[in-house]
């Protein structure tokens, strides 16, 4: 989709024992539904054992160094 100009997000998946480490990939904010959250009220993405990824004033950023830096923004995707 590089010839749309539309920015794109690719995702190398690592493999241990030959199952897939990241089991899903969810994507939260769309263009249209776009979903903000504040750091308090960001839940743990299952469990603990996800990572969500955040559009912070500060950057992109994991939900845990989002935690860090005390900033929320936009929930752009979760992975298990």
């Amino acid at each position: 989709a590089a010839e749309d100009n539309k920015p794109t997000l690719s995702l190398e998946l690592k493999y241990h024992s030959g199952n897939p480490v990241i089991s899903t990939f969810e994507r939260v904010s769309k263009p249209g539904i776009r979903v903000y959250s504040k750091i308090e009220q960001l839940q743990k993405s299952y469990g603990g054992l996800g990572i969500i990824i955040l559009s912070t004033p500060k950057g992109v950023m994991s939900d845990q160094k989002a935690r860090d830096n005390n900033v929320g923004g936009e929930v752009l995707c979760e992975l298990w």
